[in-house]
């Protein structure tokens, strides 16, 4: 079973609530569980935000070598080089947030 913390939104899993939130302490009372279909949301989406995470690591990874890339600055077409994939980085990361704040709208987190 799932629950939900109203005060923070954090889930919990277990067959009952916690005694307090493990993210901002509030007291049991404030937990209310999910519906089979909103937990199994929570679930199968579960992997999928991972994978996104993930992505947004290796773009952030990919964004810093270009950036050394172009400090090196050894020529003009290995440094324009180096500037497009900072750009495209970004903007794989900036895909992969968007999705997980869609699902996160969606209750799929």
């Amino acid at each position: 079973m799932l629950w939900k913390c109203a005060v923070c939104g954090f889930m919990w899993e277990g067959l009952e609530a916690p005694d307090k939130c493990p993210k901002c302490g509030a007291p049991k009372e404030k937990f209310s569980s999910l519906s089979g279909e909103d937990a199994q949301k929570v679930y199968v989406s579960d992997r999928t935000n991972d994978i996104h995470m993930e992505i947004i690591t290796l773009a952030m990874r990919i964004e810093a070598l270009a950036r050394e890339g172009i400090e090196l600055n050894l020529d003009p077409p290995c440094v324009q080089l180096f500037k497009k994939a900072k750009d495209e980085a970004w903007i794989i990361k900036q895909r992969s947030k968007a999705e997980i704040a869609g699902h996160l709208s969606k209750g799929k987190w």
